[in-house]
């Protein structure tokens, strides 16, 4: 199991020490997007007038709200990837229904070239008949 981290961070001016099993990379990153979200919400207007339940509460529908939004995109990315799958898994079958298309053309073109020399073979057999009866 990974070891404990304990980190002093700063959110919304004050001084917090955070503390868990990630990264201390991680864990100061958390802390710096929710600072970043105190001061974004600190700029609208009448946001200090407010109680601090109501910031609280404003606080965690903006974080909410980017969780949904994020959760979202992360949806649409996966389901681009699935149809990125199937399409890349179509091309492959595609390609080796081509390939095999390929294959038995050039098989068939090798025994029309058999063939042809079979039957210019004959043709000069024939000819040379001919000229002995012609003789």
């Amino acid at each position: 199991m990974a070891a404990k981290n304990s980190i002093k961070v700063l959110i919304g001016g004050k001084i917090i020490t955070l503390s868990g099993y990630e990264s201390e990379e991680y864990l100061q990153k958390v802390a710096l997007y929710m600072d970043s979200k105190i001061t974004e919400l600190s700029n609208l207007p009448g946001y200090s007038r407010q109680p601090m339940e109501t910031k609280h509460t404003l606080l965690s529908l903006n974080i909410s709200d980017d969780y949904f939004k994020a959760k979202k995109q992360a949806e649409i990315f996966e389901q681009d990837l699935k149809a990125k799958d199937q399409e890349m898994y179509d091309l492959k079958h595609e390609l080796i229904s081509l390939q095999v298309e390929l294959d038995n053309a050039k098989a068939r073109s090798k025994e029309f070239e058999d063939k042809a020399k079979e039957l210019e073979g004959k043709v000069k057999q024939l000819e040379a008949e001919m000229d002995e009866l012609l003789k």
